[in-house]
């Protein structure tokens, strides 16, 4: 039987999260044709994205270097 890692469970979490904030944008320009609804929401289903990797690997640095800086500093920030 296959587990999942931690840092794998959480970049599914991530995915998921990601996912559902673009279709919010999508949902909302099949709705009522709003542009400005489906780019913001694919701009901010990208940045959540973005954000959400760069926390898990900056966490999985600082976790195997102990040193707060840059990567401990970085995770906490992408948080």
């Amino acid at each position: 039987m296959y587990r999942l890692q931690f840092p794998e469970f959480v970049d599914w979490i991530g995915y998921g999260y990601t996912t559902l904030v673009a279709s919010g944008g999508v949902a909302g320009y099949v709705k009522v044709s709003s542009v400005p609804s489906l780019a913001a929401g694919l701009l901010c289903g990208r940045l959540a994205g973005l954000g959400g990797t760069l926390t898990v690997l900056m966490g999985m640095r600082y976790y195997n270097s102990r040193k707060f800086m840059p990567a401990g500093l970085m995770a906490g920030v992408s948080l």
